[in-house]
């Protein structure tokens, strides 16, 4: 990590290979221009193929050949896939799902967070594990287990999860009158005498407690940490290494900047086209328009979001380099989107772009998931893109991350609290703040993202703050001194600490003479126009109180309103009105715009502006010409 130039790597698993090919492997990867290789992250049985008995052979041998090879080792811990002996040792280890059926072995990521006797199975593993090789010169780097929250996996409703929840709760209320009074529990008689009567939040009637849900999946998310925590103490006390782990897109049920306090640089896994139908929220004509390239926001916002969960330190520990196998449509990208997709990565700040996988198996669930080589040892179509980037990468290294004047907050803690109260079909925390992203990306801004207990706002100049339902008192007198244009709503202060509507109402922010009188959620064919252009969809509120209004709906009712440099929305915009609101924003804050062209996008670093051609055709933009499919590298302030 003390490299400063950005960086190529690759998934490689020698445990589905004969020990034959390993040295072949290790050094094309070094000739295709590669320097990481992440290991081990499955590999629980083939290190144990049955209780003690140990066989680290193999991953010793592998381990010494790539690093021969010049290669530095990512060495995953291989929890997220627990051998099938260990259910004979923990029968009641599975995750549970919301229906109350366990999940089976057969896949992977089969545990519930709140076994303890898994959880000290794991700390046995990976103790073992960095005793090894903590110390092993080509053991560059760790990582913890596997895509926390993969597959809907966070959440259990097992018996572990229920006793561990009362415990949490315990721990929290201390006093279960305080924990009835906190959730309204005088509704619907749904008091409780003691902590030990709480059931988990599944199978009621009808819906449970909101209060009551929000706390499981606050409950949830602390699991993840304390789990994830338990791996970095154990590492940490035998590896100056640093440490990682891959989150995944759109997994949003856990707190990724809790976990990222513990790690020394957060990485995610890149799928574009993957995630273009069921995690990107891409409609229709999107989904056409960008089907070999994936939707040009969804990435970079999650390169944004991991630079800042691992404090300015990102990898992409999976890349996509070809189709994929678990998508509802898994075509290959068009020639070229490799490379894009890699400098886009770098572009917001990546120190490694890491492909998934060296070689496609040939067996198993992800036997059709393409890698840089084919099953047979020949070049995959992402190989050459993967060399070329490497060349480029060689011929012009430096490229520097730098602070925006654009941000957004994020917080998972807000999602929880959408989640658990949409107030209308389709509605989520996540697609808001998603929406507001790409209006600014689309008028041409860099962005930084920032969690929601961020204090210090120096050097921005437009904050923009959708959804937080819950808003701590610090936090608003942190933006009323930020000096900068703030944009709150809808639902920022929608509810207090514990899930309930507060009073005095919504949004109750110092010196903003706004209030939400009601809410409602809008059908997706009734928009709600609004008098400037554009609607609200999906969700409004009535505003009213003594602040100026600077937006009216069709009917003349107020739509936004403002005081100073704090301005408050009543509604969910479409993209014709986002980035209507937004480009005035901007000029409120002295911020430059320019509306991108469909498919393009820009991203500013210290020295360079790159521009990004998601489109199959050439376009000009600022008088500058973007052939199709391409990443254009421009010095700042010479031509865009």
């Amino acid at each position: 990590m003390t490299d400063p130039l950005r960086t190529l790597g690759c998934c490689y698993y020698p445990e589905h290979w004969p020990r034959s090919l390993w040295a072949e492997d290790a050094r094309r990867m070094a000739e295709t221009g590669l320097t990481w290789v992440r290991i081990g992250e499955f590999a629980w049985e083939r290190l144990e193929p049955s209780p003690g008995d140990l066989r680290f052979d193999w991953l010793d041998e592998a381990i010494w050949t790539l690093g021969e090879a010049g290669l530095k080792v990512v060495l995953g811990t291989p929890t997220a896939t627990p051998p099938r002996w260990m259910l004979d040792k923990h029968p009641d280890m599975l995750a549970v799902d919301a229906e109350g059926r366990p999940r089976k072995f057969g896949s992977r990521r089969h545990y519930c967070f709140s076994h303890e006797g898994y959880a000290a199975e794991s700390d046995r593993i990976v103790t073992l594990l960095a005793e090894r090789y903590g110390r092993n010169a080509h053991v560059a780097a760790w990582q913890t287990d596997n895509e926390y929250g993969c597959h809907d996996t966070t959440i259990s409703y097992s018996d572990a999860a229920r006793v561990a929840f009362r415990r949490w709760l315990r721990a929290r209320y201390v006093d279960i009158d305080a924990l009835n009074a906190a959730w309204g529990n005088v509704f619907w008689s749904m008091a409780y005498r003691d902590f030990d009567e709480i059931d988990l939040p599944n199978l009621t009637v009808t819906e449970p407690n909101p209060a009551h849900a929000l706390a499981f999946r606050r409950f949830s998310s602390d699991q993840v940490v304390r789990f994830n925590r338990r791996q970095v103490g154990i590492i940490r006390a035998r590896s100056e290494a640093p440490i990682t782990h891959n989150y995944m897109g759109r997994i949003t049920d856990f707190d990724h900047f809790a976990v990222g306090e513990d790690l020394d640089f957060a990485s995610w896994d890149s799928y574009p086209l993957g995630f273009l139908e069921d995690r990107a929220g891409a409609d229709a004509d999107t989904q056409r328009d960008f089907a070999r390239q994936g939707e040009p926001d969804f990435q970079a916002f999650h390169h944004d979001l991991y630079r800042a969960v691992g404090r300015g330190r990102m990898w992409v520990m999976e890349q996509q380099p070809g189709p994929v196998n678990w998508a509802p449509h898994n075509p290959a990208p068009l020639p070229g989107m490799v490379r894009l997709w890699s400098w886009e990565a770098f572009a917001h700040g990546a120190d490694c772009v890491s492909y998934f996988r060296w070689r496609q198996a040939p067996f198993a669930q992800e036997q059709l998931h393409a890698g840089l080589l084919r099953p047979d040892s020949q070049p995959a179509p992402g190989l050459e893109e993967a060399a070329q980037v490497a060349r480029e990468i060689a011929q012009a290294p430096e490229v520097s991350a730098t602070k925006a004047e654009v941000a957004i907050l994020f917080d998972y803690d807000a999602d929880a609290a959408w989640a658990v109260q949409p107030h209308g079909a389709g509605l989520s925390y996540f697609g808001l703040v998603l929406d507001f992203y790409k209006a600014l990306r689309g008028l041409g801004l860099s962005i930084d993202i920032l969690p929601a207990t961020a204090r210090d706002f120096t050097g921005y100049r437009l904050i923009v703050a959708p959804g937080l339902m819950h808003m701590a008192e610090g936090l608003k007198s942190a933006l009323v001194e930020a000096g900068a244009e703030v944009l709150l709503g809808p639902r920022s202060g929608a509810r207090d600490g514990e899930f309930s509507i507060p009073v005095p109402l919504p949004p109750a922010f110092p010196g903003l003479d706004v209030t939400v009188s009601h809410v409602e959620s809008l059908r997706p064919d009734c928009p709600a126009a609004l008098e400037q252009g554009g609607a609200f969809a999906g969700y409004r509120e009535a505003l009213e109180g003594a602040a100026r209004v600077v937006e009216r709906d069709a009917q003349g009712a107020p739509a936004m309103m403002r005081e100073g440099r704090v301005s408050y929305l009543g509604g969910w915009p479409d993209g014709q009105a986002a980035r209507r609101i937004l480009s005035a924003l901007c000029a409120r804050a002295g911020l430059d715009t320019v509306a991108l062209p469909h498919g393009i996008r820009r991203r500013d670093t210290a020295r360079e502006r790159f521009w990004f051609n998601h489109t199959a055709q050439a376009v000009t933009v600022e008088g500058i010409e973007l052939p199709p499919l391409s990443v254009t590298r421009l010095e700042r302030g010479a031509g865009g």
